[in-house]
């Protein structure tokens, strides 16, 4: 399922341009520090976090509420994450926020990563960037 989405995500590129793909592949609802050294590192990371249910990846769903990058004094970072699932019945709830503090935590700079599932507000479709709707044909 996996491949099928990054060939989506491929086609899309080549029918948008590079930085047409990237603006329709925010979510709008996701607080994240742009300026931040880190943060292209950090959302590079969390989108090779795919939903097992569904093709497309977990920033691009809109399941990210929230990323806050913490400097440290040792010129590393502690990242939190607030994110939330599709539904509470999920059967990956208990093992998604390990996926994303995995893919995070290797980064260089990274010394810390907490992640925490929260369900205010509760995510709906409306939350995923275009390019996740256009890749599961729900066009708006």
């Amino acid at each position: 399922m996996k491949m099928q989405a990054v060939a989506d995500q491929d086609m899309l590129k080549n029918a948008l341009g590079e930085e047409g793909y990237d603006e329709l592949a925010e979510p709008g609802n996701v607080e994240a520090p742009n300026t931040h050294s880190l943060w292209p590192k950090i959302k590079a990371a969390i989108k090779e976090v795919y939903d097992p249910e569904i093709p497309v990846n977990v920033y691009e769903l809109g399941l990210i509420y929230k990323v806050e990058i913490k400097d440290r004094p040792d010129g590393q970072a502690d990242v939190d994450v607030k994110m939330t699932l599709t539904s509470p019945g999920c059967p990956v709830a208990q093992e998604m926020p390990s996926w994303v503090q995995g893919a995070v935590l290797p980064l260089e700079g990274v010394n810390d990563v907490d992640v925490e599932i929260v369900w205010e507000p509760t995510w709906n479709p409306g939350m995923m960037a275009e390019t996740a709707k256009m890749q599961l044909n729900m066009f708006s």
